[in-house]
């Protein structure tokens, strides 16, 4: 048998990622206050670069630019790394290490929410698991819990053209989810979430098994310190059931609550949302970053046909500083459509409110701006927007659908459901409180179909206590 060489010729596409596209991706998650920071350091490191002080004045003078420019390439090669220069803005992380993400760099300074955004990103799911994947985040609470019964979520996304999703797919992308950083996350209730830490522990640990029996099967006689029924159903000591209860007790029933809290983290406002006589008008803040211009005086010292090592600093630097410019840009015309359109969709709720706020994915906004979902996530994560409301996260406008099966005049936002909710508890008789089946009463009449179990789910995410805690401490 022989063996003959031969020469195929095949045709295909590849996306590469240049240093210019890593650089746009890095700029456009960065809050402002850390972007504030890396442009402060780019002043620092490269002298083409300056603040222009007079929006008014030209950023490059022409006649010098067009003396220049053609020995200049418009992109450098992609063998060359921005980040070389830009140390800080590198956020992925490199594929040659064989470490894994570092989570705790990421988390520093990060919301939950774009914390575990910026984990699904880096995970392996198909578009259909993604969709799943952005619905549970949507769904998790400041402390970590997941807040939706798997049920509503699963009825929100049949609703957006997931027609045939099964409650099984949704459990599936939830053990996914399960496996993020910080361990316990996405847990239903207390005792998912300790079993969940219980579980990411060695097989080695000492009386390990009895710690998980512990909290599966007898976390009410923890909570009661019932000892003695602990000792003889766990078959321990003193000693033992001592250092059990220890390694239970280490655990944090609250894996979210060391991430940053939107609505207390010190933030300046990326957009400003203002109403005048023509309507509403999403702008820039133009007083919370910098504007950079081409120092006018280094462009003219670059020679042409000069290969010196000085003349092709200066070409490097020249380069690098039209890249993070060309990238700024980028990034605020990318947040200012994004902003509009989220503003566009959620006028109600500028006018009347939570109450009035509509159901909103990040799918919606994506195919109106024409950008990938990944892309509006990456956008509308840590960039807030004033409003007269207040100031607001541009995720926070985001919310699954409840119900809508009669048609999307049905539909209403799980934002919307919890505003109305506690306005009705807040108005309710001192003397009656208003049960858990009452509410859903009063939320038919105004035209809200949801489960009782919804609202209980609603009201203890809102911290509300059930109505015989509501009479008891009144």
């Amino acid at each position: 048998m022989t063996m003959k060489a031969s020469l195929q010729l095949r045709v295909g596409t590849q996306l590469t990622m240049t240093p210019q596209l890593q650089q746009a991706i890095a700029l456009l998650q960065l809050s402002t206050l850390d972007l504030q920071q890396e442009i402060q350091q780019a002043l620092e490191s490269n002298p083409m670069l300056e603040v222009e002080d007079d929006f008014g004045e030209q950023a490059v003078n022409e006649a010098t630019d067009e003396a220049w420019a053609s020995e200049i390439p418009d992109q450098l090669s992609t063998d060359s790394d921005w980040s070389d220069t830009y140390q800080d803005l590198g956020t992925a992380p490199t594929g040659g290490s064989g470490e894994g993400p570092d989570f705790e760099r990421q988390a520093s300074g990060q919301s939950l929410q774009g914390h575990l955004a910026w984990q699904l990103a880096m995970t392996d799911l198909n578009e259909r698991q993604q969709r799943i994947a952005e619905s549970l985040i949507d769904s998790v609470n400041g402390d970590g819990y997941l807040t939706q019964p798997l049920e509503e979520i699963r009825d929100g996304l049949r609703a957006q053209d997931l027609g045939d999703l099964q409650t099984r797919e949704v459990e599936q992308v939830l053990l996914r989810l399960q496996q993020f950083e910080p361990t316990g996350v996405f847990a239903r209730d207390l005792r998912e979430c300790l079993m969940l830490q219980l579980a990411n522990q060695p097989e080695t640990t000492a009386l390990l098994p009895q710690a998980r029996r512990l909290v599966r099967q007898f976390l009410e006689a923890l909570a009661g310190d019932d000892r003695r029924l602990l000792k003889r159903r766990l078959g321990l000591d003193d000693s033992a059931l001592d250092s059990v209860i220890a390694r239970v007790r280490s655990l944090d029933p609250r894996p979210g609550s060391g991430f940053a809290d939107s609505d207390n983290a010190y933030a300046i406002p990326d957009l400003i949302a203002r109403h005048s006589r023509e309507g509403w008008r999403v702008e820039l803040n133009s007083e919370a970053m910098p504007r950079l211009r081409i120092q006018p005086d280094y462009p003219a010292l670059i020679r042409r046909g000069d290969k010196s090592e000085d003349n092709q600093f200066l070409k490097d630097r020249l380069q690098e500083a039209r890249w993070l410019i060309k990238s700024l840009s980028s990034r605020n015309d990318t947040l200012l459509r994004v902003g509009r359109e989220i503003i566009a969709r959620q006028l109600d709720f500028l006018e009347h409110g939570e109450e009035a706020m509509k159901p909103l994915i990040l799918a919606d906004i994506a195919q109106a701006v024409e950008l990938h979902e990944s892309t509006i996530s990456r956008v509308t994560t840590q960039k807030f927007i004033h409003t007269p409301r207040g100031m607001f996260e541009l995720k926070y406008f985001f919310s699954s659908q409840v119900g809508g099966a009669s048609g999307e005049r049905d539909a209403h936002s799980s934002t919307a459901i919890r505003a109305h909710i506690r306005k009705l508890i807040q108005d309710e008789p001192a003397r009656k409180p208003l049960s858990d089946s009452k509410l859903v009463t009063l939320l038919d009449e105004a035209g809200i179909r949801v489960a009782r179990r919804t609202v209980a789910k609603y009201r203890e995410a809102m911290n509300i206590p059930s109505s015989s805690e509501r009479k008891r401490l009144r």
